[in-house]
């Protein structure tokens, strides 16, 4: 099975930028998307041969979670355990052999002003994984908001305190693949430096001055059916690039 996934920064402008090409070439079974940015009822498209589920924000114009599946869900859940909603982070899949989740991770903002509610959702996050993965394995795609290691952006020691590299951030990262699950790209590219989002200014993107910050995480015992996990670098239309996984 192909699984892709993109932060779009606003869907209705990526589909001006060659979304829906995209897309088309995948041919993925499940295609996730971030930061929709707007309500299903917006919408002037449609992928033929999907199911989609929609998580939008009350505010319009902000964050938002969508998914198209080939393949009917058993069951669809939004937020966790009803929270988060409002802002649109989350979406669950249950089918026969494995939940699929996407989820849009808070920004902990400048200052970091959303630090303690980031923490708050990182906790309730985990614990409903934890909590899913004992009944069958997961699946979860997204922006997750955070460069693991050093590794995983350009400049580490200029961003030790600034939102997605925070070592806060990367504990609770650091916690979730010790709960028991592995960050795909890294399971099989220990050393390998790229990254998914780039900055607007400074010319980031063309430098290659970025992050690594969009993820494929699964279950543990799923990681010997991992074919490949990749991320689209070339790939324009946002600030972020899509990332994929093929499981055997």
């Amino acid at each position: 099975m192909k699984f892709v996934s993109w932060n779009v920064n606003g869907l209705r402008a990526c589909m001006k930028k060659g979304f829906s090409s995209f897309f088309e070439e995948m041919n993925a079974d499940i295609f996730s998307v971030q930061e929709t940015k707007m309500q299903e009822d917006q919408k002037d498209f449609t992928f033929h041969g999907y199911y989609e589920y929609w998580n939008s924000a009350d505010k319009k114009g902000y964050s938002g979670t969508l998914i198209y599946t080939k393949q009917k869900p058993l069951q669809v859940r939004y937020g966790i355990d009803g929270k988060y909603n409002d802002e649109g982070r989350l979406i669950t899949l249950e089918f026969e052999n494995f939940y699929y989740i996407t989820v849009y991770v808070p920004n902990s903002q400048r200052e970091l002003t959303r630090l303690a509610y980031r923490m708050e959702f990182e906790d309730d996050f985990r614990a409903y994984l934890i909590r899913l993965d004992q009944h069958k394995p997961v699946i979860v795609c997204g922006d997750l908001n955070v460069a693991h290691q050093e590794i995983d952006l350009k400049n580490p020691k200029e961003n030790e305190r600034n939102a997605g590299f925070t070592i806060e951030e990367r504990t609770k990262f650091q916690l979730l693949l010790d709960s028991g699950f592995v960050d795909t790209f890294r399971f099989l590219n220990p050393n390998k430096v790229q990254y998914s989002w780039w900055s607007y200014m400074f010319q980031a993107r063309m430098k290659d001055i970025g992050w690594r910050i969009d993820y494929y995480v699964i279950s543990r015992r799923l990681s010997d059916q991992i074919k490949n996990s990749i991320i689209y670098s070339e790939i324009m239309g946002s600030d972020h690039c899509p990332v994929s996984i093929e499981i055997f």
